[in-house]
Formats: C-alpha cells, sequence, structure tokens
C-alpha cells in the first residue's frame, strides 16, 4: 500500500512485556537454568503501520478509545486463560520468562502442544479457567443446567460443591461496564451512521452477553472507514468441550479500495456451495447472501487472536443463525498478512520448496488463499442431518479443528473453481505451491492449535493421496498439481460428511491418526527453526 509520508501517523503497538515488579530483583540460578531464553525465537516482532489521513479528526479520537477497550478485554481474556499471573510474576525473576509468559497468556507454550515452560505449573487444564479443575466430562454432562452450553458462562461450584453456571456479564460486572461505557463514548463521536449503531449496539450487549443483535448491525456495516471487532468470540480456548468463548479485540482501518476489489466474490458463494463434491444432503443449506469480503490494516490485537500465533484473517460473526440469514464477513488483515509472508513463509519456501517451483510463491496467491479460507467457513453445513443440532455441539473439543481444515481445503477448492471460470488471475500453481507451503507454516503452530490440527491432517492427507514427492536427498518438495486437486476434492468430501454426520468418533479418529507430525517432518520442521525462522510475530503496539 502506498504511503503520503506528509500524513502519515505510525500507530506502534507495543507488546505489554512484563506486570509491575521491582527492577533491581536478581535472577536466580534457579531461573537461568529451568527457562530456555532460546523459546523466544520462535517469534519475530513486528511494527504495524497504518495511514490515518485518510480518516477525519473524529474517527482518530476513536481509536485510543477503542483501544482502551482493548486493554480490559486482555485482562479479561487473561483470567479465562490463566488466572494465577500475578502470583506467577511475583515468582520470576528471569526477564526471559516474563516475556514469553505474556506472549501465551499463561505458562504453556501454545506453539509446541501447550508444553509447560515454567518448572512446576503442571499440565494446562483442557478446560482452561472455564470449568472448575476437578470437573470430569461425566459431571458435566449430568448436570441439570439449561445454559451450561453457552458460549457465555463459566461452570463453577457453589457452597455445597454443586455445579452451577455464571454468565460472563455478571462475573466481570465491573469490566463490561467499563467497556460499554467506551463504546458508547465512540459511538457518541462515530460520524458514520452504521459505526454509531453497531458501537451502541454493543455496548448493550457487553452487558448482557446477547450479541445477536450487534452482530446483525455490524454485517449491515459496508460503509465506515474503521472497526472494532471485540467480544467473547472463538471457543478454541475451550479444548474440554469447545463450547466457551474467549474475548478479543481488533482495533481495524478499513482499505477502501481493496476492499471494493474483493466484494465481487462473494457472490459466487451459493453457486459454488451447490457445486461442492459431496452429496447434496451435506451442501442443503444456502449461505447468506449478504456475506462480504473486506481488507483492513490491523493496529491493536488484544486478549485470544493476540495469544500465542497471531490471527491474519478472521470469518465472523460464528452465530449459525446469523450466518444463515446475512452470511458473515471476512475481514483480510493485510500489514499482518504481509509481515508472515516477507519474514516467514518465503524463508519457509526457501528450505522446503523445491527449487524448481519456488517462483510460485506469491503474496497475492498467498493473500488470496488465505481470504477464500475465510470464506469457504460459510460453505458446508452448520447443522447435523440428523436434526439433533449444530455441527459444533455434536463435535464438542474437535468441532474448531475439524472446522479449520474444512475452511482450508474449501479454500483452495474455491480457489481452483474460479481460476477455472476465469475470475482468478494468475497461474494455478501459484495458488497450490504458496498453499503448499503455507501447510509447513501452520503445522507449527503445534497440537494444541485448531490450525496446527487441521494442517497435520492435510498433510497426512495429501501424502497418501500422493499430492507431494518428497526428495531425500535434498529434503524439499515438490507439488503434484493434478493429484493435489484430486486429494483437494476427497478431503472436502471426507470432512463435509464428518461434520453432517455428527461423528464425534469419527473425527477423533481423523485427528489421532493424521493429526501427528512423524520423525521425517519433524525432521524438516527442525531445519526451519535452526535456520532461524521465526514461527510467528509478536507485535510493537499501543498509542
Amino acid at each position: 500500500m502506498s504511503h503520503r509520508l506528509s500524513s502519515l501517523f505510525l500507530l506502534s503497538l507495543f507488546v505489554v512485556l512484563l506486570s509491575c515488579q521491582s527492577a533491581d530483583q536478581e535472577t536466580t540460578e534457579s531461573d537461568a537454568t529451568t527457562f530456555d531464553s532460546s523459546l523466544l525465537d520462535k517469534y519475530t516482532t513486528v511494527k504495524l503501520t497504518t495511514d490515518l489521513s485518510v480518516l477525519s479528526e473524529n474517527e482518530k479520537k476513536i481509536i485510543p478509545i477503542l483501544i482502551e477497550v482493548g486493554k480490559i478485554i486482555d485482562e479479561m481474556y487473561w483470567y479465562q486463560s490463566y488466572p494465577a499471573r500475578d502470583s506467577l510474576m511475583e515468582t520470576l525473576t528471569d526477564d526471559a520468562a516474563k516475556t514469553f509468559l505474556t506472549i501465551n497468556y499463561g505458562p504453556w507454550d501454545k506453539l509446541d502442544g501447550d508444553k509447560p515452560f515454567i518448572p512446576g505449573v503442571g499440565d494446562r487444564p483442557a478446560g482452561a479457567n472455564y470449568y472448575p479443575k476437578d470437573m470430569t466430562k461425566e459431571e458435566f454432562e449430568a448436570a441439570d443446567l439449561a445454559d451450561k452450553k453457552s458460549l457465555y458462562t463459566f461452570l463453577r461450584r457453589d457452597e455445597n460443591g454443586q455445579l452451577i453456571t455464571v454468565p460472563y456479564h455478571k462475573h466481570f460486572e465491573k469490566e463490561v461496564a467499563q467497556i460499554a461505557a467506551l463504546l458508547e463514548e465512540a459511538a457518541a463521536l462515530a460520524e458514520n451512521a452504521e459505526l454509531k449503531t453497531y458501537l451502541s449496539l454493543r455496548a448493550k450487549a457487553f452487558l448482557t452477553d446477547e450479541y445477536y443483535e450487534s452482530d446483525i448491525a455490524w454485517m449491515d456495516m459496508k460503509t465506515n472507514r474503521i472497526d472494532v471487532i471485540t467480544g467473547p468470540i472463538e471457543s478454541y480456548e475451550d479444548q474440554l468441550f469447545g463450547y466457551k468463548a474467549a474475548y478479543e479485540t481488533y482495533v481495524l482501518v478499513k482499505d477502501m479500495d481493496w476492499s471494493e476489489r474483493l466484494e465481487k466474490y462473494a457472490a459466487f458463494l451459493p453457486e459454488l456451495q451447490k457445486g461442492l463434491p459431496v452429496d447434496a444432503a451435506y451442501k442443503k443449506e444456502e449461505p447468506g447472501t449478504d456475506s462480504q469480503l473486506a481488507a483492513f490494516d490491523v493496529i491493536y490485537y488484544a486478549g485470544d487472536c493476540n495469544a500465542g500465533g497471531k490471527t491474519i484473517a478472521v470469518n465472523l460473526p460464528n452465530d449459525e443463525n446469523v450466518q444463515l440469514e446475512k452470511g458473515t464477513r471476512r475481514s483480510q488483515l493485510k500489514n499482518a498478512m504481509r509481515a508472515k509472508f516477507d519474514k516467514i513463509l518465503v524463508p519457509i519456501a526457501d528450505v522446503l520448496i523445491d527449487e524448481s517451483q519456488r517462483d510460485y510463491i506469491t503474496f497475492d496467491a498467498f493473500f488470496a488463499n488465505t481470504m477464500f479460507h475465510e470464506v469457504a467457513h460459510g460453505l458446508g453445513i452448520k447443522n447435523t442431518l440428523d436434526g439433533s443440532g449444530t455441527v459444533r455441539e455434536a463435535l464438542k473439543e474437535n468441532a474448531s479443528g475439524l472446522e479449520e481444515g474444512k475452511a482450508d481445503i474449501l479454500g483452495i477448492y474455491m480457489v481452483t473453481e474460479l481460476h477455472r471460470r476465469g475470475e482468478l488471475d494468475g497461474d494455478l500453481k501459484d495458488y497450490y505451491t504458496t498453499f503448499m507451503a503455507g501447510i509447513f507454516r501452520s503445522v507449527r503452530f503445534g497440537a494444541s492449535s485448531a490450525h496446527g490440527i487441521a494442517n497435520m491432517i492435510r498433510f497426512s492427507f495429501f501424502k497418501e493421496m500422493g499430492a507431494f514427492d518428497r526428495d531425500p536427498e535434498t529434503g524439499t518438495y515438490k507439488v503434484n498439481y493434478d493429484r493435489m486437486e484430486e486429494a483437494i476434492h476427497a478431503l472436502s468430501a471426507k470432512i463435509l460428511m464428518l461434520q453432517g454426520d455428527g461423528d464425534y468418533d469419527g473425527v477423533a479418529k481423523l485427528v489421532q491418526e493424521m493429526a501427528v507430525i512423524k520423525p521425517e517432518l519433524q525432521s524438516d520442521l527442525d531445519r526451519l527453526g535452526a535456520q532461524g525462522i521465526p514461527v510467528d510475530i509478536v507485535f510493537e503496539q499501543g498509542m
């Protein structure tokens, strides 16, 4: 993106690395020998910038208000992820350990299967802090609590030790009141009527945990130049059931030109849904026709989206009713995406992709593959064929990983179909080769990440179908383009059927058998680390 330097405002995003600690504490021998400071090499620091000259004075005033919302959200997410942060910080004297604790929002390495990196903390609870640590799945299932599966309740015990539910807005009563006041303050400054309505409705939603109306208002926003995604949104953090939503915030500046160019692709959704390579029963749902594609520069991350691996595109809202009524908005975070392409994907390709195919690694293909991943979340099926409920409820803790796998594979299916129709420029080999390199990038996120699980399954499936070859002498991979397309269709059908059938056992088996990094692949991934190629990025952020 071009910038007019005379009017360029830089919002630098500073990672909060340390809690309030005594500056003159000395590092103990124990700290020095128990924390491996090389873990920080998994990340490279990126300063995100955007051109604020396109904004009005009032819009510029709104941004710091939204960042304040993000700071409160950050604390709320800490409670969900690891409420003992402050007490653990007090025991640490190694600044590197504190930094890594903050990056991961807890003492478990999100890019290494949630392996503990602080001695004595134990394994990460599968249910994070959403449930009592001593609660079993059987106890949860037996509990007669109407809202126990709600995205917006904690499970706690009463004075008699019985399970009860506590709504988020009750537990965070002080915090949601502060957030609501800030959003109303931003709404008062908003000159765009759509943004004003959304901010006011989102403020009310925080106070009640009823987000449907504000989600609809968010989908109705199309002319706004700034945006904020905030609230309890994704359920990846809940690895016990996948029921509970984690708080997060993105503060965004919209690229109006890019967004206008992308809009045309949403119109293809109904037609592409009909063409999915699966029986009619698994594609009978009609995707919303008001789906949107938009491009943004992100200027602040907080909470779940800032933990471990950073999000570069989002597909929201997650509410199945909103999706069926309105569709979703696929927001591409261009500046963060570009940083990952330049600093991570290209160096990976230089090591692991056959030299004859490296010229097919392009940012345009990376952007398109990422974009259509988000679009593809709207394809397929949201409710099981037997009418028992949503796919998310049926597949429980495996729902997120399979959904990400669906979005990946249907995204490249969409690329293939649109390219065949002349709607996408460039060589199809660009998209396929960049997609293959993207598997190596994302599989490094590990088994605790839904995206990591999805990529491990896809790598294993593609290997079985001969979609690529590995040269044993160079340790590089070469895409077999015809077989790649066959594998795309086969995996698309398999995932859609598992979702439509609500086949919990089938998905668990798929994860157990295919979401595994075999020694050969691990040795290749180790080469990336040995050459100093980071796994992900952290941001300098804040006003």
